[in-house]
């Protein structure tokens, strides 16, 4: 049988999937830990990366003793790796969670003609701290010696492919998530590069945006075709078979909420990134900064396990007593506060650990429900998924499903961006349609959470509403 492999290099960690290629079934895994990072300055070097694929794929044997026949690399989106003309890496990366770009971000909006709309009618998008052209606004700012030695500039996932191949090349979706390629044109604005970090040959420093189905190369040392892969949130449309009316809720140290389109999207307010995706589509998506990490710190604050704060938390009444917990707490990306600290309203003298709890989760769907509010046709999609390591969490499916007033799918799959990378390589292997394979694949089946009718979903989004105008001022 052919294997594949799907590789998820997130900001935490690197996890591959050995899967069988025409069923999809899991042969072995492996996961390695990244060093943790706190913004405002956040950063790892890529070589770490490279150390922990190796020590996944050893603990899934994939490589020597299990020969897979592809491959593809999916990672955190628009990270920036910057290498000098000998293919060396000349600083840590910044990750898309560090915010020391902000100054940059503002001066950038200002440089393009018509400010934020502008920026929008451009590349998709207005840029936010996350993305790469902010971070290289950054680097020509504040170290303006490695910045006239870069010679190549790549995202995540093209860093690994690079590693993988020989080849410097990246997708339509991660490419999309720069602030300098354009998904409607489906081209680098070499214009804009050069309105806003300055003249240079912007396209021998960037890579080669490949088509859904090309081959990037072969795995050196292991013959496995290579597959273009993706961004993190692209990889995980592709394993659920997203389809336009489809809402995806994704919560783990970021949340996510993306919808599959046919069509472009262009926002002038700047709440929705104007993504593509990994099939030849659209993946219009918002993203807020704060979700797992804040409930982990409440967890921790309150000297429980993840088990004993899911109990705390279902244990309270919907609404936490008033309480409202506004988590930004490192900065937030939507709405775009990047020197924003978290906020707790609504206290009172009998206030017990479980409304805490139960606060802190709820803050953390709202803050991301708020910013869906965005998408095109998420006011009443077809079908809503939560997806992300929250999905594991029984009261945050109780709670997703209360704030939402809508079943909910929470699948089975867990690893979804590992595995949507590892039907990328089977597709591209094999010229399977990705649709027909996601559909054989069946990643996207699993558990149906029912709302309870009795939660006042209106009142509780209000209070925060409030809450987050409130912390603004």
């Amino acid at each position: 049988m052919p294997l594949v492999v799907g590789v998820d290099s997130s900001t935490s960690a690197c996890k591959v999937q050995l899967r069988d290629g025409e069923t999809g079934e899991v042969v072995s895994t492996g996961r390695a830990a990244h060093s943790p990072t706190t913004p405002p300055r956040s950063e790892q070097h890529p070589e770490e990366w490279e150390e922990a694929f190796a020590a996944a794929c050893g603990a899934g044997g994939i490589g020597a003793a299990r020969r897979p026949s592809a491959i593809a690399v999916a990672a955190q989106q628009h990270g920036m790796v910057v290498l000098g003309p000998d293919g060396t890496v000349l600083r840590p990366a910044k990750l898309w969670n560090d915010t020391e770009s902000a100054v940059d971000c503002d001066e950038l909006l200002d440089e393009l003609s018509g400010g934020a709309a502008g920026w929008a009618a451009t590349v998709g998008s207005v840029p936010v701290p996350a993305f790469t052209v902010t971070k290289l606004r950054w680097l020509r700012r504040c170290e303006p010696a490695t910045w006239d030695r870069v010679a190549s500039i790549l995202l995540p996932h093209d860093w690994l492919t690079f590693r993988l191949t020989g080849r410097r090349v990246t997708d339509r979706g991660d490419a999309s998530g720069t602030g300098y390629w354009s998904p409607a044109e489906n081209r680098y604005r070499v214009d804009v590069l050069d309105r806003v970090l300055g003249e240079r040959e912007w396209l021998g420093l960037l890579p080669e945006v490949l088509d859904p189905r090309a081959v990037a190369g072969e795995w050196r040392g292991v013959g496995a075709l290579v597959a273009p892969g993706t961004g993190d949130n692209m990889a995980a449309a592709l394993a659920l078979g997203l389809e336009p009316g489809d809402l995806a809720l994704s919560l783990g140290t970021s949340g996510t909420a993306f919808v599959v389109s046919a069509t472009p999207s262009s926002d002038p307010r700047g709440a929705v990134a104007g993504f593509a995706d990994a099939t030849g589509r659209f993946l219009p998506l918002v993203c807020t900064m704060n979700a797992t990490k804040v409930t982990d710190a409440v967890m921790h604050l309150l000297g429980v396990d993840a088990p004993g704060f899911d109990h705390l938390a279902l244990s309270a009444s919907p609404g936490a007593a008033g309480m409202v917990l506004v988590p930004h707490f490192d900065g937030e990306r939507t709405p775009n506060r990047p020197d924003a600290t978290g906020t707790l309203v609504g206290l009172r003298s009998d206030l017990t650990p479980a409304q805490v709890a139960r606060a802190a989760i709820e803050g953390v769907v709202c803050n991301l429900l708020e910013a869906a509010e965005g998408l095109p046709g998420a006011q009443s999609p077809r079908r809503v998924f939560l997806i992300g390591g929250a999905a594991r969490s029984a009261a945050y499916r109780r709670v997703v499903a209360d704030l939402t007033g809508q079943p909910v799918l929470v699948p089975f799959e867990q690893e979804l961006v590992a595995a949507g990378a590892a039907l990328q390589a089977a597709a591209v292997m094999d010229g399977i349609e990705f649709a027909a394979l996601a559909a054989a694949w069946g990643l996207g089946r699993g558990e149906m959470i029912e709302p309870d009718e009795r939660v006042d979903a209106g009142g509780i989004r209000l209070a925060y509403a409030r809450a987050v105008q409130q912390a603004a001022q």
